[in-house]
């Protein structure tokens, strides 16, 4: 069996019953670790009493070294600091073999076995996955090589020793600027490879793809699978997850793509974003109807969303279209199943 672990908080819920909906259709056998990070989400979650889940509450979780550092980091910083920490807390508590952490914000559209089974072939005891940063949007240096997305640790010696060496590190330091190589808890990963012995960089390229990499890649469908095929190469590959950073949502119902920068194919935007986004409203959907007070996506007000004047706006419209880059906008209306009614570009 395969186990996993997540964390995230009210307003990442509906990504975060997407995520395992996706799981529980592309894994056989698994268990899934959720770690709700404040208590209405924990106590949504306890009411939909998700099968294959175990909930952890931060009651349970939190030790004494993560309560002494938590009032000197922001939110965010603390839910990076914590990764390291719930991947140990499930394979110390519940004595499993292995322990895979997924970000909240991943959608599965092929079966995890496929990646793990790679450490299993090559006899290693970690699995990271690289960012793969199209040139054009290359942040290794800011960023790091690899993404703390998908990440499996064996209970072994060697597993156990990397995973409590990055806990030890992200105690230490874990905030969202750049310092001596460091960035949160992800530039830890950049020199595992050499520093620590059993590390799996991992070849599959559907394990990773995302916003920042889409570019190297044509999207298709072929026998009812998401596939991709590297540009450069013509190599295909199942996409087995894409991993959907940048999605915001406003209060008066759109939805915006901040990622101007990236490219988005329309086979891409049809078999992977559009899919996506109705499942996530269903979730939202699912969770309104528990608890109405909280909005699971985390909803801005339209406010905040960024948009350059109307001129600007003309000018970005072109220039987009020349280059082929979207800075995406929906307006969703609710009937039945959501439609498009918008596309901004």
């Amino acid at each position: 069996m395969l186990n996993f672990c997540t964390l995230f908080n009210i307003n990442y819920l509906s990504r975060g019953l997407a995520m395992y909906e996706s799981l529980k259709k592309h894994c056989c056998d698994f268990h899934l670790y959720i770690f709700p990070f404040d208590d209405k989400c924990l106590n949504v979650l306890q009411k939909m009493n998700l099968e294959h889940v175990t909930l952890i509450s931060m009651s349970e979780f939190e030790d004494s070294e993560l309560l002494r550092v938590k009032p000197s980091r922001t939110p965010v910083e603390y839910c990076w600091t914590c990764t390291s920490s719930t991947i140990l807390y499930v394979i110390e508590k519940y004595a499993v073999k292995n322990c895979t952490y997924v970000d909240a914000d991943i959608y599965f559209f092929g079966p995890p076995e496929e990646l793990i089974s790679e450490m299993g072939r090559t006899n290693k005891s970690v699995l990271i996955t690289r960012h793969r940063y199209a040139p054009e949007h290359d942040r290794v240096e800011t960023s790091g090589i690899y993404c703390v997305q998908f990440m499996t640790f064996k209970n072994n010696g060697l597993g156990m020793k990397v995973l409590r060496w990055w806990r030890e590190a992200c105690l230490e330091w874990c905030y969202a600027y750049c310092e001596d190589g460091k960035l949160g808890d992800q530039k830890y990963l950049d020199d595992w490879p050499s520093r620590f012995e059993g590390i799996c960089d991992i070849e599959h390229l559907g394990g990773g793809v995302a916003p920042w990499n889409a570019s190297l890649y044509d999207i298709f469908e072929k026998n009812k699978k998401v596939v991709g095929r590297d540009i450069s190469t013509g190599k295909e590959f199942n996409v087995i997850f894409y991993h959907f950073q940048g999605l915001k949502f406003f209060r008066d119902g759109s939805l915006q793509f901040t990622g101007s920068e990236y490219k988005l194919s329309k086979y891409l935007r049809e078999l992977v974003y559009w899919p996506y986004i109705k499942h996530i409203e269903l979730m939202k959907r699912a969770v309104l109807k528990i608890d109405g007070s909280s909005d699971p996506h985390g909803p801005q007000e339209p406010s905040e969303r960024r948009g350059p004047a109307v001129w600007e706006t003309i000018k970005n419209i072109y220039r987009r279209k020349y280059y082929g880059n979207y800075n995406i906008y929906y307006d969703i209306e609710f009937k039945g199943l959501m439609r498009l009614t918008t596309w901004h570009i």
